[in-house]
């Protein structure tokens, strides 16, 4: 008669891919840190925009908690104003971006026609110039061209930031997709265009996700080329708007926390809504970049 024994020592080695408890603990601990960090900002500025201005810079939070910041802020000044001067530019840059982007990346992805290797150069080399490089050149360009405080000349200065990046990036979206779906429409009478336009579109959601939110952002979020470009209340973005509650006397720090969380506001629901496709878009579009 045989027997067999299961040998004693397997049941003290330690499961492989099993945490121990102790790096268990470090592990949440260092993320209930971090996620301390990355709120607290956030909660500080929401928390000032609900005090009255003499608690604004003191961390009596919770002592007479009040509206009063929001509603002055949009009874007593141009802050809607400031708000649809942001929201036009910011869509129309969205808009425009995404087309251009979309195009540029599917040409380059799908046919070969001189320059095209420059042409990726250019759009890879025009990341690497700061703002305060471009700044004055650019002002000069709208300023010959009649655009300066002009929603349009924004647009154009947006679009130069937003479509070089999202132009790579939709080039090795594209890359992933079979070219067989392309050779398919053409065999169905199919143009180009009609086959970008109702066959490949439609499968580079997350690409178009990651761009739409890439150019609203762009948009939406600067400051530089807003404050130079634009001036007088009627025609101000909420970059050049907020200057206004800062002077050399002093800072209104309740009206200013308010409108940020305002501003705030626009851009977390287009990340809302573009959240399922970023992840997948944006790893998708660094494969074959």
């Amino acid at each position: 008669m045989v027997t067999t024994t299961t040998p004693t020592h397997r049941a003290n080695t330690p499961v492989r891919g099993r945490r121990s408890p102790l790096a268990s603990v470090a592990l949440h601990l260092t993320l209930i840190v971090a996620s301390v960090i990355a709120v607290f900002p956030v909660l500080w500025v929401l928390l000032t925009s609900l005090k009255p201005a003499e608690f604004a810079i003191t961390t009596d939070f919770f002592k007479e908690t009040t509206l009063e910041n929001y509603t002055n802020l949009l009874r007593d000044t141009p802050f809607l104003t400031w708000f649809g001067n942001s929201l036009l530019v910011a869509a129309l840059t969205t808009v425009v971006g995404v087309f251009i982007s979309a195009t540029t990346g599917y040409a380059v992805s799908r046919f070969r026609f001189p320059g095209k290797r420059g042409l990726m150069w250019t759009l890879l080399i025009t990341q690497m110039f700061p703002v305060a490089v471009l700044i004055v050149p650019i002002y000069n360009i709208m300023s010959s061209m009649g655009l300066l405080n002009q929603p349009v000349g924004l647009v154009i200065t947006y679009l130069t930031i937003a479509v070089p990046f999202c132009a790579w990036m939709m080039k090795g979206f594209f890359d992933t997709i079979p070219r067989e779906i392309d050779e398919s429409g053409y065999v169905d009478g199919l143009t180009p265009f009609g086959t970008f336009w109702r066959l490949i579109l439609p499968l580079a959601k997350p690409g178009i996700a990651v761009t739409a939110f890439y150019s609203f952002i762009t948009a939406w979020g600067e400051v530089a080329y807003a404050s130079a470009f634009m001036v007088g209340d009627e025609n101000l973005t909420l970059a050049g708007g907020l200057q206004k509650f800062v002077n050399q006397y002093g800072a209104q720090w309740g009206p200013m926390a308010a409108a940020s969380v305002l501003i705030a506001v626009p851009a977390a629901l287009v990340f809302l809504f573009a959240q399922r496709h970023l992840v997948t878009g944006m790893s998708a579009g660094a494969v074959k970049g």
